[in-house]
């Protein structure tokens, strides 16, 4: 499970065998958030850069697709996504790998706004990654989905269940503006996700919910107006349906 919104990822590969049944190497993946390295740390560190150039292919690289890859041995190299797929396709044996790279693409929700989704595609040994995201200010934010398969499988068909998943979260607002009320919760149902809340140094979540960020306060007035019923609460991996 990839957890939070990372803006640099560090992959480490450590060699410890073969599991039984599998030819695939462990691959550890560590994500750092940025606000979360003041500065150049110890050897499972990283360096926030807003711009580089990949070590491997040589583009220069957003912020969020930053990736050190290597070893405390070897040292780490720079690279983006796609290279860092390649390198993992290569050492799991997966010649067949569809490493492509997907165009940004732009989905309409119920109210009639438009979202325009950016892609990307993670292999983590025996399993693949895609994500989608909107950005902000050059940085992951608003909506973001993830979906999870084979690496042996149709990577385009993934893609088709993550943008039906799109579509379905975006026929629904779970938010509403009344008047004299601000915004407040238009069902007795409300799904979002959780981030890094800066107001309260980690301590408390942000969440973001219909691709808008609320906060912590925020969200318990409107619980308010829910004052003596009761609640379930639910927490399930960014790649489960919810």
């Amino acid at each position: 499970m990839l957890r939070g919104g990372p803006h640099s990822i560090i992959v480490t590969l450590r060699e410890q065998g073969e599991s039984s049944g599998s030819r695939r190497k462990f691959i550890e993946l560590y994500c750092f958030r940025a606000h979360a390295v003041p500065g150049l740390p110890t050897a499972d560190g990283v360096i926030i850069m807003q711009q580089d150039h990949c070590e491997g292919c040589g583009e220069i690289m957003a912020s969020h697709d930053v990736v050190h890859f290597g070893s405390m041995d070897k040292g780490y190299r720079k690279l983006c996504t796609r290279c860092v797929n390649a390198e993992i396709a290569k050492l799991s044996g997966l010649e067949d790998f569809e490493n492509i790279r997907l165009d940004p693409i732009g989905i309409t929700d119920c109210a009639g706004e438009s979202h325009q989704f950016h892609f990307r595609t993670r292999l983590l040994g025996d399993i693949v990654s895609l994500e989608a995201f909107e950005l902000r200010e050059g940085n992951p934010a608003g909506y973001r989905f993830q979906m999870v398969g084979d690496p042996e499988d149709d990577l385009f068909a993934l893609l088709g269940r993550l943008i039906q998943k799109i579509r379905r979260t975006l026929s629904i607002r779970h938010l509403k503006e009344i008047d004299g009320h601000g915004l407040q919760i238009a069902d007795d149902t409300v799904r979002g996700r959780i981030e890094w809340g800066e107001s309260g140094d980690g301590r408390v979540p942000l969440l973001v919910v219909d691709g808008r960020e609320i906060s912590w306060e925020d969200f318990g007035s409107m619980l308010m107006s829910f004052e003596g019923w009761q609640f379930k609460l639910e927490i399930l991996d960014p790649s489960d349906e919810v």
